[in-house]
């Protein structure tokens, strides 16, 4: 599709940013984030029916070596895919590559079934790696350019961990496909691959409703269709939530481009942000060796090392799954309000303390078989939350235009270093039957964990809650030219040199009184963020563990920072007309007179509290407010 491009100003990213939590966002979740369970599927895939495989009557001819080696060429697709689609992601267009990417997923998964031969199985592993690799980078720059800037990190973390509820789900269904008495040998491992084929169908119907993003396609020159996406998602969100939505912020201005020279955007990283890009690599590397080395050859080690049979290796993994699972889930919160450099660096090195515990279990046999599980449990705790965070980091800390190539990038550069050099290192000493050589695969591990660790101490970003534009400006950026006067104003100008003295002046005075009304209450809720931002981020509450409500109930929670803002106000404004009206009351009867009970649960307290806090409002005693006190102290109660 051809475009005009030039120079425009807009407000697509803040109009992104303040919607409240809606039904479009979980289709985004749903329809997007589902890749991360394919590939749970598919990784864990290879590690449950990986002991069946090597059997005498599974059908295929193949050892533990060639398992691992299997999974290092799983890792090899997935780096060439995420590069090779990650450059046309940024060209053509995030939906038009989710899609395509997904395809290539679905046929060669289904493909990998029908395995008779150790190479033809590598192929197929090849081309099922090269999908899930296109995917990263389509998808996860999709996600970020359309999740609200204030919960972009629970929700990255949360998304990037469903990868383990695909491996529990996979791991479940194995015991059954694996049970000899249920069926063949030769056929259980093969409809345990046909799984992910028939997952991945259910996902493409649910992506056919997501959007292009409204971020690529204005500085693609798209800017009416991007205008009209956000318009559209927008009418929704007002109609479910029955408010309207706030103004948004700064709006930004940019040159648009049909293409970016790959030269340039190759720049970008290690001549603009040298740091970021050394971040990103030693994130990458850390996780993807530890990830990979295990994941890939968890099954064969239990099997080796703790004499597991092969029907009982899916429980292990099931509740190696949950808690990877678990980590992003109740630590992703802490990402958005403690902040990401200290929580990446806590999850980095506290995973790397941990595996060099579990190092020293396996070479003792400390605890037997469980021992060695409930310590792989507590590592992998944190180091999923580690994981996610390295996608999350990558797809912040890069100009727009670079955003889907950055990720493949790093997901390339960084899993080819450690994502492949894992599964063939662990494959190895796994095959050797030595516990020490198995113990030093952890402690390797162990060590550029926590290398990733230092290095985000010392380049890391403090991007929560920050707008993607504000953390790296895209590169066709550029300064507002109107000194600061806004479209509105202009326009307002022009009307009034219009309109002249003919006499409206009685309709002036209303547009200025309201003006003056709507510009008081984006100021008052302004500050209420900045209260509740500070309460966030500098209180106890900020180390509660969990996601947070915003997923649960965005209308009706307590303490949701994704609601409209301009229904607490509304509550808030209730209150202070009522006090006005009627003098001090008690709270039974404020209540009542406001018609509380029908704002929700814990809403008519928040309200209240809001505005004793804003001043417009009085506490004289337990249970009885009134309205301020006039300047000269005096009061009357009504």
């Amino acid at each position: 599709m051809s475009a005009e491009t030039g120079t425009i100003t807009t407000k697509v990213p803040a109009r992104l940013d303040r919607l409240p939590w809606a039904k479009f966002h979980w289709r985004v979740v749903i329809g997007l984030g589902s890749v991360w369970i394919l590939d749970g599927l598919e990784v864990t895939m290879v590690g449950n029916v990986a002991a069946r495989m090597t059997e005498g009557d599974s059908g295929i001819s193949i050892t533990s070596a060639q398992i691992g080696m299997a999974g290092a060429i799983y890792v090899v697709g997935a780096c060439v895919g995420a590069l090779f689609f990650g450059q046309l992601t940024d060209r053509f267009g995030r939906k038009k590559l989710f899609m395509l990417t997904l395809g290539v997923y679905i046929t060669a998964t289904v493909l990998s079934a029908f395995a008779f031969a150790p190479w033809y199985f590598f192929l197929m592993r090849f081309f099922t790696g090269s999908g899930i690799g296109g995917e990263y980078s389509a998808i996860n720059s999709a996600i970020d350019e359309l999740i609200p800037a204030r919960v972009r990190g629970r929700i990255d973390l949360i998304i990037n961990g469903t990868y383990w509820a695909g491996a529990a789900g996979g791991a479940a269904v194995a015991i059954v496909l694996l049970n000899k008495g249920v069926l063949p040998a030769d056929l259980g491992w093969r409809l345990a691959f046909g799984l992910g084929a028939i997952l991945g169908l259910l996902v493409l119907l649910v992506r056919r409703h997501v959007p292009e993003s409204p971020r690529w396609l204005f500085i693609h020159g798209r800017q009416d269709e991007a205008e009209r996406i956000v318009g559209d998602i927008e009418d929704d969100v007002e109609e479910e939530t029955g408010q309207e939505l706030s103004e948004p912020g700064d709006s930004i201005t940019v040159r648009q481009r049909q293409a970016i020279p790959f030269r340039e955007i190759a720049k970008v990283a290690f001549k603009l942000y040298p740091k970021r890009a050394i971040l990103g690599f030693s994130l990458f590397v850390g996780q993807a060796f530890l990830y990979n080395g295990i994941t890939f050859d968890l099954g064969t080690l239990l099997g080796k090392a703790y004499k597991v049979s092969s029907d009982r290796i899916p429980i292990f993994f099931i509740l190696y799954a949950v808690a990877s699972f678990l980590g992003p889930v109740l630590l992703g919160r802490l990402f958005d309000t403690v902040g990401r450099k200290p929580m990446i660096a806590i999850s980095y090195l506290g995973s790397a303390v941990a595996g060099l515990v579990l190092a020293w279990v396996v070479v003792e046999s400390a605890g037997g078989v469980w021992g060695f599980e409930a310590m792989l449990m507590v590592t992998f705790f944190l180091a999923s939350s580690g994981a996610s965070a390295a996608y999350l980091t990558v797809s912040e800390i890069f100009p727009m235009e670079t955003r889907a190539l950055a990720i493949a990038f790093f997901y390339a550069i960084g899993t080819a270093a450690g994502g492949i050099a894992g599964p063939l290192l662990f494959g190895r000493f796994i095959d050797s039957g030595d516990t020490s050589l198995i113990a030093l695969g952890f402690i390797i591990g162990a060590v550029v964990m926590a290398i990733g660790g230092v290095v985000e101490l010392l380049f890391g970003v403090n991007s929560e809650g920050k707008s993607l534009e504000s953390i790296a400006m895209p590169l066709t950026a550029e300064d507002a030219k109107d000194g600061g006067q806004g479209r509105g104003g202009a326009e307002h100008e022009q009307k009034t040199q219009d309109t002249g003295s003919s006499g409206d002046d009685a309709d002036d005075d209303e547009k200025t009184r309201r003006d003056e009304q709507r510009r008081a209450r984006d100021e008052r809720i302004r500050a209420r963020e900045e209260r509740r931002q500070r309460r966030q981020t500098t209180g106890a509450a900020r180390y509660r563990p969990g996601p947070g409500r915003t997923l649960w109930s965005p209308r009706m929670s307590v303490s949701d920072p994704t609601e409209p803002p301009d229904v607490l106000d509304d509550e808030i404004e209730s209150i202070v007309r009522a006090l006005a009206d009627h003098g001090a009351l008690n709270t039974s009867n404020l209540f009542e007179m406001v018609h509380g009970r029908y704002w929700g649960p814990g809403r008519f307290r928040r309200a209240l509290r809001e505005a004793v806090a804003e001043g417009r409002a009085e506490r004289l005693s337990r249970g009885r407010y009134g309205p301020p006190a006039p300047s000269d102290g005096s009061r009357s109660d009504g």
